[in-house]
């Protein structure tokens, strides 16, 4: 189940990004969560799992008319079709109307949606 981040949860969510590679350096991370926390486009959504442990971030950006997926997180024993189709169907529900995209990284995830539009 995907959750608007909360301040609260800021370790578990700066535990999460440090597992990908462009926010190992200390500085990079604290930057990307300075950027959520004072850009309104941009909005964090912590996974949780079936047990209620957050276990993966996704970092979104609205756009005109778009969900833009930026990155996703997830703990190692989360990595599965199961999780990233979960996320996926979720990202499209809190879009609404708006189109979900990604950056090109993460295009592999696009596969997870219901494209019957």
């Amino acid at each position: 189940m995907l959750v608007p981040y909360k301040k609260d949860y800021e370790k578990v969510a700066m535990g999460l990004l440090s597992y990908l590679p462009d926010f190992k350096n200390l500085q990079n991370l604290k930057e990307e969560m300075q950027l959520y926390a004072e850009d309104p486009a941009h909005q964090l959504y912590l996974y949780r799992d079936e047990n209620q442990n957050i276990v993966g971030l996704a970092g979104c950006e609205t756009g005109v008319g778009c969900l833009v997926l930026r990155y996703l997180s997830l703990a190692p024993g989360f990595r599965d079709d199961e999780h990233f189709s979960e996320i996926m169907r979720e990202l499209a529900q809190e879009a609404g109307k708006q189109k979900v995209m990604t950056v090109p990284e993460y295009t592999y995830l696009m596969k997870y949606l219901n494209n019957d539009e």
